[in-house]
């Protein structure tokens, strides 16, 4: 790993994962720990700790990406539509406790910025990222500059009154609620049927339901 190596995070419904990162895009350790779910306090207490556990390999720099549309003016991370983070100013926060700089974007810019500066996208002028997960992220580089405006791409209606989008969204017919991880986790099972108790011939029945 290069000497100016950083901490990247990225947050999601499903799970925290971070790992330390070099300028050219290499990776070192990666640590992958599900996201708690019941608090903000609870999700904080995680993230610090996973951060924690890559501090002895001395980065220069810590960047987060969230599944949350960020105030361009103020800096705070304002909603999560999968985890129960409102109002969150992870840069303040994040500095104060580790004393080194910080770099928050959302997550589907992140992966926009990555694919086009080390990935698939490399060379384009324009772009369009597509992030599959727990929900559906996105991201737009524009004239060779990543756009950094409203463009919440999973929640673009595709299905005018489609099904209710999931999490804290109370939209329908949404890209999330049609081609997200849980959306797809969701219509497989409803495909699944249940299975009738079979007799065993003893007065007694066997028998389960289909599930994960």
């Amino acid at each position: 790993m290069p000497p100016d190596r950083v901490i990247g995070v990225d947050v999601g419904g499903t799970k925290i994962r971070a790992g330390l990162l070099g300028r050219d895009g290499s990776a070192g350790r990666v640590i992958e720990v599900p996201s708690p779910t019941d608090s903000a306090d609870s999700f904080l207490l995680e993230l610090d700790r996973v951060i924690e556990s890559l501090l002895p390999e001395a980065p220069v720099a810590i960047g987060v990406g969230v599944p949350m549309t960020i105030d361009r003016v103020t800096g705070i991370a304002l909603r999560a539509n999968n985890l129960p983070l409102v109002e969150i100013d992870f840069t303040r926060r994040l500095r104060e406790r580790f004393r080194l700089p910080i770099g928050l974007e959302n997550d589907g810019n992140a992966t926009a910025l990555a694919e086009w500066r080390l990935g698939a996208g490399r060379g384009a002028r324009d772009l369009i990222a597509i992030a599959l997960g727990t929900g559906v992220g996105g991201g737009l580089v524009l004239d060779g500059r990543l756009y950094r405006g409203w463009a919440e791409l999973g929640h673009i209606v595709v299905e005018a009154d489609g099904p209710p989008c999931q999490g804290n969204c109370d939209g329908r017919g949404h890209l999330e609620a049609l081609a997200s991880g849980e959306a797809a986790e969701t219509a497989a099972e409803a495909g699944i049927p249940a299975r009738a108790p079979q007799s065993t011939g003893s007065g007694t029945t066997s028998g389960s339901r289909s599930g994960r």
